[in-house]
C-alpha cells in the first residue's frame, strides 16, 4: 500500500474525523452536494418531462409533420383534396424514422343545441388512425369506433361538454356550411357522444371533436380515395427537422410538408426556455456545492498543516500531496451524490408513480399534474459531471499545499 493511499485513507477516516473541528464543515458540504444533486435531478426530470408531455400533446392532435396540399398549409380547414393513393402510404418506406402515416381531413362547423351554441372544428379520422396516444387522455366513455360501417359517433372534450351541457350517450345537431357557396341550406349531421377527452390543452380541446372521416368527404363531396392531408409520426422528435426535410424530398411536388415546430413555433419557443432554466440551475447547484467542498479542503489543509510538513520533510512532492486532499473531496463528493441520488431519483420516482404534485394553473402548462422523464444515461452524465467540475474548481485552493514551508509547518499548532 502506498503513501498516498494511507494518508488518504487516514484523512477520510470517521475517527479521526469526529475528533476535528472539520466534522461540521465536512457534513455541510455533503449536505450541498446532496442537496443540489437533489435539486439537479428534480430540475431534469420535470423540465425535460414537461416538455416530452407538452409536444407528445401537440403531435397527438397533429402528428409531428404534415403532408398537404399547398392550398391547405395555412388552413385548419381541408379546402382542396389530396389523393389518398401516395407512394408513401401507409407505409413511408423510403425515409427511416417514420412510426405510422395516418389520412384526416377538418371541417369547420357549429353545433346548435336548444340554449346555445359552439363553433367545432370536425376531425374526420378513419380506421388507420393510431389511438394509443389519445387513450390516456380519455376520461369517460371510448374511443369512437370507425373501422366498420359509417356511423355517428364523435369523441368530444369534457370542455366543450361542460360548456354546452353534455355528456357521455347524448345526441346534438351540427351545422357546415357548403364550400364555395355559403348562401346554400348548409349540411346537417346527427352526432352521438361515445367519449370524452381532456388533454389539457385549451387550444385544442375548445375546438376539437373527433369524427368518421367519411361524413366530411361526403360533405365536401369528395371520392372515397381523396383526404384532406397526411399526418406523419417519427420514432424520434430529434429528428425532426431533418426528417421533414427528407419527407419533402421524398413527395409529389404538388404537396407540401410543414412539421408541428414551425406551426406551432410559439408554443416550442416557450418549452425550448427549459433548457435554459435546467443548465441554469444545474449551473448555480454545482457553484454552490463546488464553494462548499473548496471551504471543506480548505479546513483540512488548514488542520493538517503539521502533517503536511512532515511529509515534505521526508520528501513527498506537493503533487503528491495535493492528491491526498483531493482523493479525499472525491470521497466526500461521491457520498454527498450518494444521498442526492438516492432522495432525487425517489422522489421522481414517486411522482411519476403517483402524480401527487400539480400546477396550481394547469391552464398555463397544458397539464395538470408535474410530469417526469429521466434516462438513466442523463443521470450518469450528471453525475459524472458533477464529479468532474468539483474536482476542477478543487485545484485551485489545493494549490496552497506548495506554499507551505515544512519549517514552519512543524512549528504550527
Amino acid at each position: 500500500m502506498n503513501l498516498e493511499f494511507f494518508i488518504a485513507k487516514s484523512l477520510i477516516s470517521g475517527k479521526e474525523r469526529k475528533s476535528t473541528i472539520s466534522a461540521p464543515i465536512i457534513k455541510i458540504a455533503i449536505a450541498a452536494i446532496a442537496i443540489g444533486t437533489i435539486m439537479m435531478l428534480i430540475a431534469l426530470g420535470t423540465g425535460v418531462g414537461l416538455k416530452e408531455k407538452i409536444r407528445e400533446k401537440v403531435a397527438a392532435f397533429n402528428g409531428h409533420i404534415q403532408i398537404s396540399n399547398y392550398d391547405n398549409n395555412t388552413s385548419e380547414v381541408s379546402l382542396v383534396p389530396v389523393p389518398l393513393e401516395q407512394d408513401f402510404y401507409p407505409e413511408f418506406d423510403r425515409v427511416d424514422g417514420i412510426a405510422h402515416v395516418q389520412a384526416v381531413a377538418s371541417k369547420g362547423g357549429i353545433i346548435r343545441t336548444e340554449d346555445t351554441f359552439e363553433g367545432m372544428l370536425a376531425k374526420g379520422v378513419g380506421k388507420d388512425y393510431d389511438w394509443v396516444v389519445f387513450q390516456e387522455y380519455v376520461v369517460d366513455g371510448r374511443i369512437p369506433d370507425f373501422k366498420g360501417k359509417l356511423n355517428d359517433e364523435v369523441l368530444m372534450s369534457r370542455r366543450m361538454a361542460n360548456r354546452l351541457q353534455f355528456s357521455v350517450g347524448d345526441s346534438f345537431y351540427s351545422f357546415f356550411l357548403k364550400e364555395g357557396d355559403p348562401s346554400k341550406v348548409p349540411n346537417t349531421r346527427r352526432f352521438k357522444i361515445v367519449g370524452i377527452y381532456d388533454s389539457g390543452f385549451e387550444e385544442f380541446d375548445a375546438t376539437y371533436v373527433f369524427v368518421d372521416i367519411r361524413h366530411i368527404q361526403r360533405m365536401n363531396r369528395w371520392e372515397p380515395n381523396q383526404i384532406g392531408n397526411f399526418e406523419v409520426f417519427l420514432t424520434d422528435f430529434d429528428d425532426l427537422q431533418q426528417k421533414t426535410g427528407e419527407i419533402y424530398t421524398n413527395t409529389n411536388s404538388d404537396l407540401d410538408t410543414q412539421n408541428i415546430r414551425s406551426k406551432y413555433f410559439r408554443i416550442f419557443e416557450w418549452i425550448g426556455l427549459f433548457d435554459f432554466n435546467i443548465a441554469l440551475i444545474i449551473g448555480i447547484m454545482i457553484i454552490v456545492g463546488g464553494i462548499n467542498m473548496i471551504t471543506a479542503l480548505l479546513v483540512l489543509i488548514l488542520e493538517r498543516t503539521q502533517m503536511i510538513g512532515v511529509l515534505k520533510a521526508l520528501g513527498s512532492e506537493n503533487w503528491s500531496i495535493r492528491k491526498v486532499f483531493l482523493y479525499n473531496a472525491a470521497y466526500l463528493i461521491s457520498i454527498g451524490l450518494f444521498w442526492g441520488n438516492l432522495i432525487g431519483i425517489g422522489f421522481l420516482w414517486f411522482q411519476k408513480t403517483y402524480r401527487y404534485f400539480k400546477f396550481p394553473n394547469p391552464e398555463e402548462y397544458y397539464i395538470e399534474y408535474i410530469p417526469v422523464h429521466l434516462e438513466v444515461s442523463s443521470v450518469i452524465l450528471l453525475n459524472l459531471g458533477v464529479m468532474a467540475l468539483c474536482l476542477l474548481m478543487l485545484l485551485v485552493p489545493s494549490y496552497i499545499v506548495t506554499k507551505i514551508s515544512p519549517v514552519k509547518a512543524m512549528k504550527f499548532e
